[in-house]
């Protein structure tokens, strides 16, 4: 398990680096100039910036002195569109929006696609089967900027309690949540009904039921813990991709996540956020990466043994 962990952390730190630097030299070659338009920074101020993060200076300079303060400092620089912020500083403030949103997005799909995959392997070439698989297959097919809107307009005005936008009250989470979790309910449900009836062919399956074990036991105890592995294998990179595209979202529904930062960092070449948000999520990436392997080592006796 430690060499499993340990190789999944090197692969992590070279994917990330790459990846930053990629966004590095990217952000650089659009037309344009972070400072051509700003007049919120003073000059006095903008010059400091440019002399300490060597952005008067040629790429390679500035590329050393980015990558110098990050790895002895800590530093992620300032914010070039937002004048008086750090980019450590926003990521602080927006990510628990965005994480919040994102773990009960999760939970929602998990709580709906399990159940849902598991009862339609069970009844499989049923009403049920086909019912929940037309269901699951919608839930692919309509992006959640299309679920959004139509839950404003269906939801949100016509039950009092939820807000068509906005985040003040506890209630404002649920319709964005829903639009995204949505997805990951009918991909949930496919996985699992797909990884049911596999097992469920098993000769241990079979010699489980010769000897009269109760149906209920079978698939508690026997079936669904092999059953889960495919959805659990979908679920890391899942979730992070829910916090880290979840930006359209948090736009219709205006949630103060990092999805408008990100945004914002791309229209206003905003160098040192955008280099800072790619950052963070390689590293929630990867993470998320990390924690599907455990997850799967845990559950697979092979898998666990093999590593």
């Amino acid at each position: 398990m430690l060499k499993l962990v340990i190789n999944r952390l090197v692969q992590a730190i070279v994917v990330v680096f790459a990846l930053v630097s990629f966004t590095f030299f990217a952000v650089r070659l659009i037309p344009g100039n972070p400072f051509v338009n700003e007049k919120a920074i003073p000059e006095h101020i903008l010059e400091q910036t440019q002399a300490a993060y060597g952005l008067d200076g040629n790429w390679i300079t500035q590329f050393g002195i980015y990558w110098k303060n990050v790895l002895v400092e800590g530093d992620l620089g300032p914010s070039l569109s937002l004048y008086g912020r750090t980019v450590t500083g926003i990521i602080s403030e927006s990510f628990p929006v965005s994480l919040m949103l994102g773990l009960l997005a999760l939970v929602m799909g998990v709580g709906v696609g399990l159940p849902l995959g598991a009862l339609a392997a069970l009844r499989r070439n049923g009403i049920i089967d086909y019912a929940s698989m037309i269901v699951a297959m919608a839930g692919i097919c309509v992006p959640s900027f299309v679920l959004g809107p139509l839950f404003q307009m269906y939801l949100a005005r016509n039950i009092d309690w939820l807000s068509v936008a906005g985040w003040e009250r506890p209630s404002d989470i649920i319709l964005p949540a829903m639009a995204l979790g949505t997805g990951v309910a009918a991909y949930v449900a496919r996985l699992t009904r797909g990884g049911m009836l596999e097992i469920l062919s098993q000769d241990y399956i079979r010699t489980a039921r010769a000897k009269g074990v109760p149906p209920l036991t079978i698939v508690v105890r026997h079936a669904l813990r092999g059953a889960v592995l495919p959805a659990v294998t979908y679920l890391g990179p899942a979730f992070a991709a829910i916090i880290t595209g979840s930006f359209v979202i948090e736009t219709i529904f205006q949630v103060p996540g990092m999805g408008q930062h990100f945004v914002t960092a791309v229209t206003s070449q905003d160098y040192f956020l955008l280099q800072g948000l790619v950052m963070f999520y390689g590293l929630l990436m990867a993470a998320a990466n990390l924690s599907v392997d455990i997850a799967l080592a845990a559950l697979n006796p092979r898998l666990r043994a093999k590593s």
